[in-house]
């Protein structure tokens, strides 16, 4: 069975998705795959899981580094999975490209190289936001690109990790994943 709840943070609401093993879902209203993988049936009900996801949250947007994880679930093809996995292992404040973790899967899977395209795209599909990290992920040459959420958010959250934004740019036009 599914859970959820909604959660108001400083950026607008979020509506968070839980089953018996982890956080499966954390999307903000309105965004491009919002609630995308949400099963019809779920009860709007308290968990425990929720219940620590919504304290993460409170520590995060309090401007600190929580000091635990709320017990995941994401569901996704193998190759997205490996995506995520990375994402997880980008440290607080810190950002990394499409294209540094195209070469870490690479390296990982033995390849001579992989798409930055395709790793943005699992980026994209990423339905636990903010936990997984996906707002740290930056086009190479700086541009603040491909958030489901929107790139308003992107530049908060990050400006929220104290991420020096001088070398960061809005696109001219905004591409979401």
């Amino acid at each position: 069975m599914t859970f959820t709840q909604h959660y108001n943070s400083p950026l607008g609401g979020i509506l968070l998705a839980a089953d018996e093993i982890g956080l499966t879902g954390l999307w903000f209203d309105g965004e491009k795959y919002f609630a995308d993988n949400l099963p019809a049936e779920h009860i709007e009900q308290e968990t425990q899981i929720l219940l620590k996801s919504r304290q993460w949250l409170d520590i995060y947007f309090s401007g600190k580094e929580p000091d635990f994880m709320p017990p995941l679930h994401p569901v996704g093809s193998k190759f997205r999975q490996a995506v995520w996995e990375i994402l997880l292992q980008i440290p607080y404040g810190q950002t990394t490209t499409y294209g540094e973790i195209a070469r870490q899967l690479a390296a990982k899977s033995g390849f001579a190289k992989m798409s930055a395209q395709a790793v943005g795209g699992a980026v994209g599909h990423n339905d636990i936001s903010i936990i997984i990290p996906c707002h740290r992920v930056v086009g190479t040459n700086g541009s603040l690109t491909g958030y489901a959420g929107g790139i308003d958010k992107k530049a908060k959250l990050l400006e929220l990790e104290h991420v020096d934004m001088q070398n960061f740019f809005v696109p001219k036009k905004e591409t979401s994943l």
